[in-house]
């Protein structure tokens, strides 16, 4: 029953856009603020309150989770097209910020890693083969 996620998704939609809109019209500022992380707080907390428990057990329960899996990375995607446009806009030296900051990542990703504890996922399957 995806249909149940869907609802919850779009009733956190609207809620966060409007308080978005309320906060930029505060602010001063002629744009949407924080609209679409305010409705992926309200989906957070929604889909893990005690008053729609009954709604999420049982096929209900699988869309309303579906649809709290997949807002996060489309939040994320939104914001990283709108960061990229912003360094294309900003110039040479906002582009090359951005790069650094992707190199530097992807550079942390082995000490991450070893931070974790384990730095070899098939040492893991070997040792449960033997055993």
């Amino acid at each position: 029953m995806i249909v149940y996620g869907v609802a919850l998704l779009s009733v956190c939609l609207i809620l966060g856009m409007v308080i978005g809109e309320a906060l930029g019209v505060a602010l001063s500022v002629e744009a949407n603020v924080g609209g679409v992380g305010i409705a992926m707080l309200f989906l957070v907390f929604a889909s893990n309150s005690k008053q729609f428990k009954s709604l999420t057990q049982g096929a209900a329960g699988s869309g309303i989770q579906f649809w709290s899996a997949m807002y996060i990375p489309i939040v994320v995607a939104m914001a990283a097209q709108q960061d990229v446009a912003g360094a294309m806009d900003g110039g040479l030296l906002a582009l090359m910020a951005g790069v650094a900051a992707v190199v530097v990542s992807f550079a942390l990703v082995p000490v991450l890693s070893k931070l974790g504890g384990n730095s070899d996922p098939t040492e893991d399957t070997e040792e449960q083969g033997a055993v």
